[in-house]
């Protein structure tokens, strides 16, 4: 394969920052293979950005820059995280527009397009990933590049009913449209991205797995993002035994059943929904009053944003409201954490977890369904009570799917999946271990390059 070079908002040098996500293990995964470079931003802000700044490492050159801190603001916590994130979960309420904030979005790609075109040689394949640098590719095109480039979006994509709100969409559909392949999460996905496609060209021929437009071909397809299954198991198991968090968490629990959440602090993970779905299981089952624990581990995320400040107040009244209803000397019904834990720590609290609790108004996949099941022991697994609304529902039919809108069937999901005979969750386990080791994170970036290398020259 040609060398490979991967553009993201951020990069990870393994050992020196960011734990590992699936972003992260797949695209160190391709690197390794193919040799070459990952570009993006350093995470520092400047008044006038240098050059960039190289480190090699694994064979790989990691390369970043600093984002003008004029910028910064307008770029990350406005276009990106006040218009693009809103828009593409289905949050027209949370969603705003302000066209100072889309041209310093457009400033920030033309300074990664600036920085990144003097390292490309001429059979590189360029990988971009995510709605931080959607003009990115056609950038590069006026700056000459004839490279195979490749765009990869992690989030969801909307239909055009709703995308139209964003009075600049129809520039973002053409600039998707320079790419060769652009690669989405779901077949849901790609139906909203051809809806919007059909809207800006009305002489774009819809193909099964292309776009004909008149200049250009673009290849389409989804690429379900998975997980390192055998590596998470691993972790998983040793830091169940192993790990001090978790062993105190299993014996603060006092022999009581756990009911886990991971997400970051996000409107779009459906925590407001999912503590009152828990508030209406101990109210609809007394039953379940002292022999059941929540843990919600909810890291604190885009602190600068006025919608997570406002999540953040509303998740710690309903948390202070359940527990000062039902807690005992003895007893905490809701612990809700608003920190980070290491990632094997994490893997470790969710081995030890009777129910897996992952339910999102939406999401692109959501990979902490999937290490949820890949970190359990087979011998006695504990349930997932799934979103149907995360791309991973497609792939895990086996978990409890549930509507996170409707509290009163996630609560009912959760008393199923706290009552599963063993039986039935090794069954439902074994079939989600079989969808993930055929998804896996391997596959996704193997299909992605493999599709890419075989694109036609621009």
């Amino acid at each position: 394969m040609n060398r490979l070079v991967v553009v993201s908002n951020r990069v990870t040098v393994p050992g020196y920052n960011t734990p590992p996500g699936g972003l992260v293990v797949g695209v160190l995964s391709a690197l390794r293979q193919a040799g070459g470079i990952w570009f993006g931003w350093s995470g520092r802000t400047t008044e006038t950005p240098g050059d960039p700044e190289v480190l090699e490492k694994e064979g790989i050159r990691f390369v970043t820059i600093d984002i003008a801190t004029s910028l910064f603001e307008s770029y990350y916590s406005g276009f990106c995280n006040s218009t693009l994130w809103p828009l593409h979960h289905y949050f027209i309420g949370t969603f705003r527009y302000d066209a100072a904030e889309f041209e310093a979005y457009l400033a920030v790609n033309r300074a990664f397009a600036a920085a990144l075109a003097p390292m490309v040689q001429p059979d590189d394949l360029i990988w971009v990933h995510d709605y931080h640098l959607m003009p990115l590719g056609g950038m590069l095109r006026q700056l000459g590049l004839t490279n195979r480039l490749g765009f990869f979006l992690h989030i969801p994509y909307p239909h055009i009913a709703l995308l139209r709100a964003l009075p600049v969409y129809a520039e973002l559909v053409r600039d998707l449209c320079q790419y060769d392949l652009v690669g989405l999460q779901t077949d849901e996905d790609i139906e909203g991205f051809r809806s919007a496609v059909k809207m800006v060209f009305d002489e774009a021929q819809i193909g099964e797995d292309h776009i004909a437009l008149p200049a250009r071909r673009v290849e389409t397809g989804a690429f379900p993002i998975g997980v390192d299954v055998d590596s998470i198991a691993q972790q998983a198991a040793s830091a169940a035994r192993e790990d001090e968090r978790v062993t105190r968490m299993v014996s603060s629990l006092l022999g009581r059943k756990l009911l886990l959440g991971v997400d970051r602090l996000d409107y779009s993970k459906g925590l407001v929904e999912r503590f009152a779905a828990y508030r209406t299981l101990l109210e609809s089952s007394p039953d379940l009053v002292g022999r059941v624990s929540y843990v919600q581990i909810a890291p604190l995320s885009r602190i600068n944003v006025a919608a997570y400040a406002e999540i953040r107040d509303t998740l710690e009244r309903a948390a202070g409201h359940t527990n000062g209803q039902y807690a005992d000397t003895d007893w905490t019904p809701v612990r809700y954490l608003n920190r980070d834990f290491p990632h094997e720590t994490l893997s470790g609290l969710l081995r030890v977890a009777n129910v897996g609790v992952v339910t999102p108004l939406r999401d692109g996949m959501n990979l902490i369904a999937k290490e949820f099941v890949a970190a359990q022991d087979p011998e006695d697994p504990g349930a997932l009570v799934l979103s149907s609304m995360a791309g991973a529902a497609r792939e895990l039919p086996d978990a409890l799917l549930v509507n996170p809108y409707d509290r009163g069937g996630v609560a009912l999901a959760l008393r199923q999946a706290l009552a599963m005979p063993l039986a039935e969750r090794r069954a439902r386990h074994e079939a989600m271990m079989g969808s993930l080791r055929r998804y896996s994170i391997k596959r996704w970036y193997g299909e992605f390059t493999a599709r890419l290398q075989a694109t036609a020259s621009p």
